[in-house]
């Protein structure tokens, strides 16, 4: 059971991990497209907060044996390749 209990709390964990990193794709998409420009320090600012509240949040994560180093690596990862594609398709805008 305990077991059981673990595996659920880690698939939540990762879950919300997982989440979180999707909002941070929209409000950045959102930002682009009807706020402010990449070259914009607001911009910037809501974009690094964003990737360091969610690298702590990974790092919790992984100190409380939730989710795997390399699962929280590839979260950020994948996030950090999205936000760049869409940062260079709206240089072509």
């Amino acid at each position: 059971m305990a077991f059981e209990m673990m595996v659920n709390h880690q698939e939540k964990a990762l879950a919300l991990l997982k989440a979180d990193a999707d909002k941070i794709l929209k409000l950045i998409k959102v930002q682009m497209d009807n706020l402010t420009m990449p070259q914009c320090p607001l911009y910037e600012e809501v974009l690094d907060t964003q990737m360091f509240g969610l690298s702590r949040e990974i790092d919790f994560a992984v100190r409380l044996g939730l989710v795997d180093e390399k699962e929280g690596k590839a979260i950020l990862y994948k996030l950090e390749r999205e936000l760049s594609l869409l940062h260079e398709a709206s240089q072509r805008k």
